[in-house]
């Protein structure tokens, strides 16, 4: 996850057919995605969004030389 990203933890969910999500929006406080939630529901009701907090770690040392160990196919 970039620096980038840990700035906006809150984000909404697309969820998807064969479950499968893709975040749309990612926002700094949930009282803001809780707003933008309310708005693409209102906008596209037969959708279905979620709220998540995203606490994707970031990788370890030991994970970072093992991936650069291993070339890209």
């Amino acid at each position: 996850m970039s620096y980038k990203d840990q700035l906006k933890p809150w984000c909404i969910v697309h969820r998807l057919p064969k479950l499968q999500n893709a975040i749309i929006l990612r926002c700094r406080r949930r009282s803001d995605a809780e707003a933008y939630l309310r708005i693409f529901q209102a906008n596209n009701p037969t959708a279905s969004y979620q709220i998540v907090f995203d606490v994707t770690p970031e990788a370890t040392a030991n994970q970072r030389l093992i991936l650069k160990s291993y070339p890209n196919s």
